[in-house]
C-alpha cells in the first residue's frame, strides 16, 4: 500500500509533530509499504479561489492554480492512505494544511459544477498526527471533528486522529510513553486498512 504523507510545521526536521510522524512511518514502512512526503512549508500553496475551474473534468484535479499542489494532487490520487501530519495552532492545522485541503475538497471533489461528478477520494482512508499545548481533547478536539466532516463531505474513511501534548519547550517532547503511543496508532492504522 502506499501513502501520501502532508506534513504542515514549519519547524521542519526539529519539530514535535515530526517526531511521531518517523514513529508512525517506521511502522508503517516495516510492514512493507510505501510512503511520499510533501512538506508544505518548503513548498509554495496558495488558497483555493473557489473559480470551479477543476469542475469542468470530472476525471482529474484540472486546477487553475499553477503552484506546486499538482504533484501532491497525483501523489493523492496514487495512494491508499492519507496522513496530515500538523502542529494545532488555535485550535486547528496549520495555515498551509489548511490551504491544501482546501484545495484537495475543490478539485477532487467534483460536486460543484453544472453537473455532480464524483469524489475521487472515495473510499480512500485517511488519519491525522498533531501536537498541541493543551490536553488533546481540549486541543484537537476542533480538528478531528473538521476532518471528521472534510471526509464524510469526501466520501473518505476517516481512520482517526493521534495527538500529543507537549507540556513546553523548556521540557523534552518525545518521551518512551509518547512513542510508544503513536507505534499504538500506526498498528491501529495498519489494521484499519
Amino acid at each position: 500500500m502506499r501513502a501520501c504523507v502532508i506534513f504542515a510545521s514549519p519547524r521542519g526536521e526539529d519539530s514535535n509533530t515530526r517526531a511521531i510522524l518517523h514513529t508512525f512511518l517506521d511502522a508503517w514502512r516495516d510492514a512493507g509499504h510505501e510512503a511520499e512526503i510533501f512538506s508544505l512549508y518548503d513548498l509554495s500553496i496558495a488558497p483555493c479561489r473557489a473559480c470551479r475551474a477543476c469542475q469542468t473534468d470530472h476525471s482529474a484535479p484540472n486546477c487553475a492554480i499553477r503552484d506546486d499542489m499538482a504533484p501532491i494532487f497525483e501523489s493523492v490520487l496514487k495512494s491508499d492512505l492519507l496522513v496530515f501530519a500538523s502542529p494545532i495552532y488555535s485550535w486547528y492545522c496549520t495555515a498551509p494544511l489548511k490551504a491544501a485541503m482546501d484545495r484537495m475538497v475543490y478539485a477532487l471533489c467534483k460536486f460543484y459544477g453544472a453537473e455532480r461528478g464524483p469524489s475521487l477520494l472515495e473510499g480512500k482512508a485517511l488519519c491525522a498526527i498533531t501536537t498541541c499545548g493543551y490536553r488533546p481533547e481540549q486541543g484537537a478536539d476542533l480538528f478531528d471533528e473538521g476532518l471528521r466532516r472534510w471526509c464524510k463531505h469526501a466520501k473518505t474513511r476517516y481512520l482517526g486522529l493521534h495527538a500529543a501534548r507537549h507540556l513546553g519547550y523548556d521540557v523534552p517532547f518525545l518521551t518512551e510513553e509518547i512513542a510508544q503511543n503513536a507505534a499504538e496508532f500506526a498498528e491501529n492504522i495498519l489494521k484499519s486498512i
